[in-house]
């Protein structure tokens, strides 16, 4: 296969044909050297003597050390194109004496190489990717996997590159970058049966002279790994993690995955159980898998990985084996198939290439029957269900063994303390160890390997000693000895249980809350699929590119579309948030998850159900539940100390009530240890470190449900924290105030010949997205203009366009009138003067046209700036319009002429706010009589010529497009999406942000008192006033702590916002 440009392929002849065939026939093609002039060659590595008439595998021990007798050889050698070198040399080496390697590289190349030989039988493939000389040659041998056409048909998009030979065809390619915009392509595997000769164009670069050293990068497949990249290829993984229970756990897992050094970008949530994190896929470096068993096994978490991007489809294998079917040859277009069970494989794939309906239908051949297997509701929130789950079943076991104990202890049975005893012992044995058995791996992993005390460990040490005192007190009955305090078996198992229902509740209440605020819940599961042989009900997994489907009266929207025929209203208010039904006709768009009225509609797909609006926004909102507000810092870093405050407060508790048994009281010294034991068991049970772990992230999940639900999406929530701190509100005018809809009231001409003015203009302003030269451009065409071919047209922000005229070579230009120096002519000044904003058009710098444009202001502008004013954030408007336009529109809204600019470039928005920003005190340019040391700008606009302020201020807010049907959502970079153009969402963004925090504040408040009383009552301060809490019944205090965070945080789901 040949380069895009096809630059360097040679003429080739099927090798039957070939009178002399060499080994440079299968040798993959050569990289470009980061200093020569553009140029490629084919040189001819020397053939290694391993794997001379050998059959598959094709490599074997001898390879390893021919391998590693290189290494040796390099240490006194300067560095060859094609010499393996991986790094220093050991001190010890004997240079590869005797034609033997020596064992320190012998060793290093066997850890490095081994697995690959025993995997492929071969390593030559690994060799090649790393840029090394290969130690023998692979043999020929046909293509086992088809790829999709876009991999087929692309190969290099480089500027200049250079290719494999024209007589091989790469089933796995790879192009990597060089210097000087070049590239390489190399293909691994080579078929039996090459397209016959063609003739390919010449370099333009004459680029295939110059013999350049191997750099190769290419596939390698690894049956362990996987496919990956010899290169540095980054893997997005999102990962359900389950066994998550505190905030402990949390911090276990961020410093075991942060360690790791293939992970960047570590993303991680109690409250939504996920882990999201980049991954280095390297050669010889650890794979997806690999990464994922180290998590498991160094903190006895369960993950599963999550795929939520691209087409995915989980199929059900019905005849063969899905191991089997994983490795035979892939329809055109799949990009990745794994196995999920005996039975399901997930497969990706392209769905610009292969439909989902083509994939099932004749996507494989007959040796294997695929059928769509049955939904499953969205992947993390099916985790977290099922880790409820186990955890109330065995919060059920623990109940059951446990009531048999305590009605040993307190019931008044017969006197038969041995028997009662012993029952009570098998019992509390199987809780201990059945039930409280697996907080003991938890507490020692996250000790040894992430160095943190966490709750698990509390609760091992409590339940430990309770346990063992009471096997140690039943020892010392039996034999007739009896301890005066007896065993409280009923302790441990009761300690046990209440700990586990602690726990189910606080899981049940946290996934019952994300669930009630779960975006992806809107979209439906079926379709009417319209065809030419009649309606039919479908998945709507399987809906596919160009499909029309109906939509039946009063149902869901099943994804994005254009409607193509009939007329109705559609209720988008849970995905916009706006009240009142919206008009849809032909040509008008539709969004994913909206109500349809009393109208038949019949629609175009325009996005897939998995790449539609739903998910768009459910992206961004996971992305802000996943972030951590600044806050957050503090919280974690007082959990961090909770634990280790909390044993230390128990062995004081402990050596305090040892002394006042002894010296006060009085008591023997094993009853004043016994009852200062039972002191240190509570204060180690009744303090929870979660509640202060959960104030924060749990009010950030809910209040980004709940804003997204009212048209609010926050994609951060550092931005949900600041939000209500906003001193100044900034508002782009064109599209933000106004509605965008601008439209030509008046028009002005130079010369007579209007036709020739408008169809040069329509040429050049015809293709350009501006609101302003979109309207006129429409003005136009609704004249019947006809465009004049421009060439070399160029869009200068803030300013206008340019272009010239084809033919003619008269320079074109057309914006507005500061950049054309046209402010002093009298028509302009008319213009102007009547508040319409000004297009001029001039050719050639003289003056040809010029029109007026009025907009009208949204509804809901003036009391939204009202409302802002009211609470005392200034209210500015910064806009590229002219004079008139921006100071009318300043003047129907009561803002000072003094927070007004007009004729503004991106830059001198930005320069603008950064100065609101530097202020302090009462700002110049505000009417707010409130002081900020450290001034909050929060900046709305379209996104038109916005994104420099965007960024410059503290929150930028962009206000979504609904015509657009959604299709920018995931391309801002705004800290809030605004999912209706309405300015009532400012308002909403700065409401929902202070009831989150006050919420957050109510949290930390709770934990502290809670924490502060219950540690009080459990070491035995009010124990005078006969006042304390007993061991037996500490463990409710995750249940006490824990709920009304929770509830605090879930009622916002009812809060008026």
């Amino acid at each position: 296969m040949a380069c895009q440009s096809g630059c360097c392929a040679k003429p080739a002849s099927p090798p039957p044909e070939q009178p002399n065939p060499s080994p440079d026939t299968f040798a993959p093609s050569p990289d470009v050297d980061d200093d020569n002039d553009g140029r490629c060659s084919t040189p001819t590595p020397p053939r290694p003597s391993c794997c001379e008439g050998k059959a598959s595998p094709c490599c074997d021990q001898s390879c390893l050390d021919r391998v590693a007798l290189r290494e040796c050889e390099s240490e006194n050698e300067s560095q060859k194109p094609d010499s393996v070198s991986h790094g220093s040399a050991a001190s010890s080496c004997s240079q590869g004496k005797d034609g033997k390697p020596c064992d320190s590289h012998a060793k290093k190349t066997r850890l490095k190489y081994a697995k690959t030989l025993q995997a492929l039988g071969c390593i030559c493939r690994v060799l090649v990717a790393l840029g090394h000389e290969s130690c023998c040659l692979p043999p020929r041998r046909s293509s086992t996997r088809r790829r999709s056409k876009e991999k087929s048909a692309q190969c290099c998009d480089s500027t200049g590159s250079c290719c494999a030979d024209a007589t091989t065809r790469s089933s796995e390619i790879s192009c990597t970058p060089q210097a000087g915009g070049k590239a390489c392509c190399s293909s691994d595997e080579t078929d039996t049966n090459p397209a016959p000769p063609r003739p390919i164009p010449a370099c333009a670069d004459s680029c295939c002279d110059t013999e350049q050293p191997a750099n190769r990068v290419a596939h390698t497949a690894d049956l362990e790994k996987g496919l990956t990249y010899a290169g540095h290829e980054k893997d997005h993984v999102i990962l359900s993690i389950s066994g998550m229970t505190c905030t402990g756990c949390e911090t276990k897992l961020s410093r075991t995955l942060g360690t790791h050094p293939a992970v960047t970008n570590l993303k991680t949530s109690l409250v939504l159980s996920r882990a999201e994190f980049d991954i280095t896929v390297a050669a010889g470096a650890a794979s997806v898998s690999e990464v994922i068993k180290y998590l498991e096994r160094t903190t006895e978490f369960k993950c599963e990985r999550v795929t939520n991007k691209g087409a995915n489809l989980e199929l059900v294998v019905s005849r063969g084996n899905p191991a089997a079917l994983v490795n035979s040859p892939w329809p055109d277009g799949v990009t990745e198939v794994r196995v999920v069970d005996s039975k399901t494989i997930n497969v990706s794939f392209d769905a610009q290439i292969i439909g989902a309906r083509d994939l099932i239908n004749h996507g494989w051949v007959n040796s294997h029957e695929v059928s769509l297997a049955p939904p499953r509701p969205d992947q993390t929130l099916q985790a977290g269900s099922k880790h409820v789950r186990h955890i109330g079943y065995m919060t059920l076991l623990s109940a059951i063994l446990t009531v048999p104990v305590l009605i040993m202890a307190w019931a008044p049975l017969p006197h038969h303390e041995i028997e009662y005893g012993a029952a009570s012992l098998a019992l509390a044995t199987i809780v201990q160890f059945a039930i409280a058995g697996p907080f003991y791996p938890k507490a020692l992993k996250s000790f040894i390997f992430s160095r943190i005390i966490e709750m698990d460990l509390l609760i091992v040490l409590s339940t430990s000693a309770a346990y063992i005192f009471s096997v140690v007190s039943f020892g010392y009955l039996v034999s007739g000895h009896p301890l005066a305090t007896g065993e409280f078996f009923e302790t441990s198992t009761l300690l046990v249980t209440l700990i586990m229902l602690g726990r189910w509740v606080s899981a049940l209440a946290r996934q019952k809350a994300v669930e009630s605020i779960s975006i992806r819940s809107l979209q439906t599961s079926a379709a009417c699929l319209v065809t030419d042989e009649g309606e039919v009900d479908v998945d709507a997994r399987l809906l596919q590119h160009g499909d029309v489907f109906k939509v039946s009266p009063e149902s869901r929207i099943p994804t994005d579309g254009t409607v193509v025929s009939g007329l109705s209203e559609v209720d988008e208010s849970m995905v916009t948030g706006e009240a009142k039904p919206v008009e849809k006709n032909v040509k008008s768009p539709v969004i994913a998850g909206s109500a349809n009225g009393p109208g038949m509609l019949y629609v175009r797909l325009t996005r897939l159900p998995g790449d539609n609006t739903i998910t768009a926004i459910a992206r961004l909102v996971d992305e802000a539940k996943l972030s951590k507000p600044r806050i957050q810092d503090l919280a974690d870093r007082v959990a961090s100390y909770f634990v280790p405050a909390v044993v230390a407060l128990a062995v004081i508790t402990f050596v305090v009530w040892v002394a006042i048994g002894v010296a006060i009281r009085h008591q023997p010294g094993g009853e004043a240890t016994i009852q200062a034991l039972t002191y240190a068991i509570a204060v180690l049970i009744v303090s929870c470190p979660c509640a202060i772990g959960l104030a924060v992230p749990m009010v950030i999940v809910i209040a980004t449900g709940v804003a997204a639900e009212r048209g609010v999406v926050f994609t951060s929530a550092e931005s949900m924290e600041m939000a209500y701190k906003t001193s100044h509100v900034v508002l782009d005018k064109t599209g933000t105030i106004t509605e965008g809809r601008l439209s030509v009231v008046r028009e002005w001409y130079a010369g007579n010949d209007r036709d020739v003015t408008n169809a040069l203009l329509l040429g050049l302003v015809g293709g350009i997205k501006h609101p302003v030269s979109a309207a006129v451009a429409t003005h136009l065409k609704a004249q019947g203009v006809s465009p004049t071919a421009v060439s070399g047209i160029k869009a200068l922000t803030g300013r206008g366009v340019e272009g010239t005229a084809t033919g003619s070579g008269l320079l074109l230009q057309a914006g507005n009138s500061r950049w054309l120096n046209l402010d002093s002519d009298p028509e302009v000044q008319a213009v102007l003067a009547q508040g319409y904003t000004a297009f001029c058009f001039t050719v050639s710098g003289s003056i040809a046209a010029v029109f007026g444009l009025q907009d009208s202001i949204r509804p809901d502008a003036a009391s939204t700036v009202q409302a802002l004013l009211e609470r005392g954030i200034s209210v500015h408007i910064l806009s590229g319009d002219d004079d008139g336009a921006v100071c009318s529109v300043g003047a129907q809204l009561n803002i000072p002429a003094s927070n007004i600019r007009s004729r503004c470039t991106p830059v001198d928005k930005q320069v603008y706010i950064q100065k609101l920003l530097e202020s302090t005190g009462p700002s110049s340019h505000s009417n707010s009589t409130t002081k900020s040391a450290n001034p909050v700008v929060l900046f709305c606009g379209d996104g038109t010529n916005d994104a420099v302020a965007l960024a410059q201020a503290t929150i930028g807010v962009h206000m979504h497009n609904t015509n657009d049907g959604g299709s920018d959502i995931a391309k801002s970079a705004a800290d809030v999406v605004l999912m209706r153009p309405h300015l009532g969402g400012i308002l909403t963004t700065i409401d929902v942000s202070r009831k989150a925090m006050h919420r957050v504040a109510f949290n930390f408040g709770w934990s502290f008192v809670y924490n502060l009383f219950a540690v009080l009552l459990a070491a035995g301060a009010f124990v005078t006033r006969n006042a304390r809490i007993p061991p037996a019944f500490a463990g409710l205090g995750e249940l006490v702590s824990v709920l009304p965070v929770i509830a605090a945080a879930a009622m916002l789901r009812w809060s008026k916002v």
